[in-house]
């Protein structure tokens, strides 16, 4: 189950704007592959780390998993903590030396729900002179909103979709998410107790919540659509995903997943709204539109609980 934090969706999408959808996604050409886009959150810098880790130590691992399965990915970037943490600029530096873009998350991962509009468009502007510097010939202009929250209201919604379609952005959708932070403190916790029970369980029930994401997205897009889109999942620069990453790779390749790159995921028509920044009823996502189809949501593990629990 996605938890609300990191799923802060609206089912607003209207039936009519949901069947012309539909009409383009059936068009000749549209995209028809097990695709996915991989995108990580929280850069340079994402919740606790287990004790002896460090920031360069784990995107230096997560840099050569993808390198080893030959997988592109895009990161998100939070640039406050560099003004107290300057050093950590080398994250950034690494990851762009692996040939992976940046995008933006706002500069301080501010909820536009709590912040507004007008700061939103602060924060949008104060992030881009990291993203400038490291950007060198690579597209920096794609916005993750925080929180993945849209606007609860529909001012708000189209004040900040003005703000990045005056500044060139084009929005990083999200339809594959196994709330891969949720697993970041338990990761910690077990780690500095040398629970070597806990980390297991933590291991399978990472592979398994990743599995059953992808399952749940293809369920929902085939329903719909009667094909895969290409799906953009949502995960975040965390010590357990750097473990992971070698394992979960193998796993989504083993189930005929073809790793390719945000851009290109995004070049599908179900995508059009957030790459253009377009005003629209709701957040774009396959849960919100397999509910205006009055679909029912496909199974999932709900492990929070589990992960609350555990190591204490």
């Amino acid at each position: 189950m996605v938890d609300v934090r990191h799923r802060n969706r609206r089912n607003g999408a209207t039936r009519l704007g949901r069947a012309l959808a539909l009409a383009v996604l059936m068009l000749p050409g549209a995209a028809s592959a097990q695709d996915v886009a991989l995108t990580f959150d929280d850069l340079p810098a994402h919740s606790v780390l287990p004790p002896g880790e460090t920031r360069l130590g784990v995107v230096a691992r997560l840099v050569a998993a993808l390198a080893d399965a030959g997988a592109p990915a895009t990161g998100f970037v939070n640039a406050a903590g560099l003004e107290t943490r300057p050093e950590e600029r080398a994250v950034l530096e690494v990851w762009r030396a692996a040939g992976h873009p940046l995008g933006n998350h706002g500069w301080s991962h501010a909820n536009l729900d709590a912040i507004g509009a007008d700061v939103f468009a602060t924060e949008l502007v104060r992030n881009e002179p990291v993203l400038q510097s490291l950007a060198g010939d690579s597209d920096w202009r794609w916005f993750r909103y925080p929180f993945l929250a849209e606007g609860q209201t529909p001012d708000v919604r189209r004040a900040a979709r003005a703000a990045l379609r005056e500044r060139g952005y084009k929005v990083a959708s999200v339809t594959m998410d196994f709330s891969d932070w949720a697993f970041s403190e338990p990761w910690a916790r077990c780690r500095s107790k040398g629970d070597a029970v806990g980390m297991a369980r933590l291991e399978t029930l990472f592979l398994t919540s990743a599995e059953e994401a992808l399952t749940a997205s293809r369920t929902q897009s085939r329903a719909l659509y009667g094909r895969d889109i290409p799906y953009v999942l949502l995960m975040h620069v965390g010590a357990l995903d750097a473990h992971m990453m070698p394992r979960l790779l193998a796993l989504y390749q083993a189930r005929g997943v073809r790793l390719v790159t945000l851009e290109a995921a995004m070049a599908d028509p179900f995508y059009d709204a957030d790459r253009t920044t377009a005003d629209g009823p709701g957040p774009l996502s396959l849960e919100t539109a397999a509910a205006a189809a009055g679909l029912p949501r496909p199974a999932r593990t709900d492990v929070q609980s589990e992960l609350a629990g555990l190591c204490r």
